[in-house]
């Protein structure tokens, strides 16, 4: 017993660690996971799964993969495939197919699988998923468009991907068996698997909808309803618990009024708790002569998955479009394969094997030499091949504004027409509603949260300013971008005002927030705006120098930041106003300041005012 906690407890850590090992590299934490796997499997034989869980191993994986596939599930809403454009709704269709075709073909003739296996394994490597792709875009850094196309692909085909795989291995489950037992078991496993999927998906989106229960209560309710529903499908008909919580899950997706937004993200936490110790138990259990057994089959399947079945999908699906031969190009290299698919195909594999099917045991090296070839091939190479296509984002100018008030509104107007990019976070649905309606990037809700780190697009983004009324949020969200970016790239006003000793902030936070000066608040901005001050651009020449700006407006000009050599610069309070020639001042100009102005003297020819 104490040998089992023991185990249990260095997982976990070993898992944190790993998981933090891939966040300060900017690497998916899929590869340290594997090799950890590996090192305490095979390697060194800390770690051996079917010894330690013995019966409950399959149980547990079962489970962890019903979560997973729920969760996964939970972000497949139909209407947001349509939104994000034609190319992400042919590339999780007719490239899914096209892929699936592909590898299905290839396995069977390269690998020797049966055809029923081989159908299995390419729906399995269809995935890539988003905890794969997120982080390798980070690092990548392509254009805002072509990343936009990535990150929606993984994370659409991810439910979907599971979902046939799902359908395929229920097929193969019962073709096992002969005569009309065969459809009459699959009729039933189907209708079990939507009816009551669907049913469950309903009645929990009713209750979520009417708030019979209470807040704390929700996520825990949610959880133990799906693990309930799993292996209620499962009494029922065996094998069908896995579609049924697929199901439910996108019911719940596409059900009208109910907020699954903190479900989500309690289910995106738990999720990555579940996959870092699956994935390290699943590559504990790989035998490391299985892989080289493969032999050149199994690199030729794996060259079919880069440089045939990835290509092919991309142009296929991409006929009609404004896409780039290079976009295109791009596209076709960054594929890599994720957690998802080795979760699923070690479940699969383990019930296969019990049913006797040959080849059974090859699934999940297999699976494992994709995703290892694709993950550390392409993590290596895509940032050189998008600078030699010429579809890099270049230097990362952009700013991430915390805080969709009218002044950071206006702010993001004047530098969107610089060819600088914005998105605006924020957690009011009407300040969201607002910068939507001037054509401005946003993301509702938190910037700091389990969900953005998937959906929140930080593509060209390499500033953060923090100007929001938050005063609990927004250290939050200055640390968490601290993190990503460092301490010099991410600004806060200072709101400091006498308040309890109960929400006093640290006076190592409060150094830092010295955005456009460190007596600039939020309440100042918000007043200033609301007595008329406008934002404007002034160039600072040699015949316009800033002291010429200062003698203008005086004491109504408050300096924001200035664009020199198209390099963006943020003046704060450690900065001061000392401005050089030859750049593009932004500045907040006080409706009083204006009229002074314009009273003694008429605008500069060179000064330009940016009506918003």
């Amino acid at each position: 017993m104490e040998k089992i906690s023991a185990t249990l407890a260095l997982l976990g850590i070993v898992s944190l660690f790993c998981q933090w090992l891939g966040w300060k590299l900017r690497l998916p934490a899929i590869l340290p996971l594997l090799v950890a796997g590996l090192l305490l499997g095979p390697a060194f034989g800390v770690l051996d799964p079917d010894q330690l869980f013995g019966d409950l191993l399959f149980p547990i994986i079962s489970l962890g993969v019903a979560v997973i596939l729920f969760e996964g599930s939970l972000t497949l809403n139909f209407k947001e495939i349509k939104s994000h454009g034609r190319m992400v709704t042919s590339l999780v269709t007719v490239g899914a197919v096209i892929t699936w075709a592909c590898i299905t073909l290839a396995s069977h003739w390269l690998v020797g699988f049966s055809w029923e296996i081989s159908m299995l394994f390419g729906a399995l490597v269809v995935v890539t998923g988003p905890t794969v792709i997120v982080p390798m875009l980070r690092s990548v850094r392509p254009t805002s468009k072509l990343a936009s196309i990535l990150r929606w692909e993984g994370i659409v085909i991810d439910p979907l991907g599971a979902l046939i795989a799902v359908l395929v291995f229920e097929y193969i489950a019962f073709s096992s068996n002969t005569g009309n037992h065969v459809l009459t078991a699959l009729g039933l496993m189907l209708s079990i698997g939507f009816g009551l999927g669907g049913l469950a998906g309903y009645l929990v989106g009713k209750v979520l909808r009417k708030n019979l229960l209470p807040h704390y209560l929700q996520n825990t309710a949610v959880l133990t309803i799906v693990l309930a529903v799993f292996v209620a499908s499962n009494l029922l008909q065996e094998e069908s618990g896995l579609l049924t919580v697929t199901v439910m899950g996108i019911w719940l997706a596409n059900m009208r009024g109910v907020d699954i937004a903190d479900i989500l993200e309690f289910k995106e936490t738990l999720t990555v708790l579940l996959i870092s110790a699956l994935f390290i138990l699943l590559a504990a259990r790989l035998d490391s002569s299985a892989m080289l057994d493969l032999g050149f089959g199994g690199l030729g399947l794996l060259l079919v998955v880069m440089f045939i079945a990835r290509p092919l999908s991309i142009w296929v699906s991409a006929l009609g479009s404004s896409l780039t031969s290079n976009d295109k190009w791009f596209l076709s290299w960054v594929a890599p394969r994720g957690i998802v698919a080795a979760a699923v195909s070690s479940l699969f594999a383990i019930k296969l094997e019990t049913l006797g099917f040959d080849g059974a045991d090859k699934i999940v090296p297999l699976v494992f030499l994709v995703i290892i070839g694709t993950v550390v091939v392409q993590s290596l190479t895509a940032a050189k091949w998008a600078k030699w296509l010429g579809v890099s984002a270049g230097s990362n100018q952009g700013i991430l504004i915390f805080g969709a008030s009218r002044f950071s509104r206006d702010l993001a107007k004047v530098l969107q027409t610089r060819q600088l990019r914005v998105v605006l976070a924020d957690t009011n649905w009407d300040n969201i509603r607002l910068a939507r309606m001037d054509n401005i990037p946003v993301y509702f809700g938190n910037p700091a949260s389990e969900h953005a780190e998937t959906y929140l697009d930080l593509t060209g983004i390499g500033r953060v300013f923090v100007i929001s009324p938050y005063r609990q949020l927004n250290p939050l969200v200055n640390f968490h971008f601290q993190d990503v970016y460092g301490m010099n790239k991410v600004f806060g006003l200072n709101n400091a005002e006498p308040v309890s000793a109960r929400h006093q902030m640290s006076e190592t936070y409060v150094k830092q927030l010295s955005l456009f000066g460190e007596q600039v608040s939020y309440a100042k901005l918000s007043s200033l705006v609301a007595r008329g001050a406008v934002i404007k651009t002034t160039n600072i020449t040699e015949n316009f120098t800033f002291e010429h700006f200062l003698k203008r407006y005086g004491d109504g000009a408050l300096p924001l930041l200035y664009i020199k050599d198209k390099k963006l610069h943020v003046i704060t309070g450690t900065t001061g106003e000392t401005i050089p020639g030859d750049v593009e001042l932004v500045s907040l100009i006080s409706a009083h300041a204006l009229q002074e102005a314009k009273v003694a003297s008429q605008p500069a020819e060179n000064e330009q005012q940016v009506k918003t």
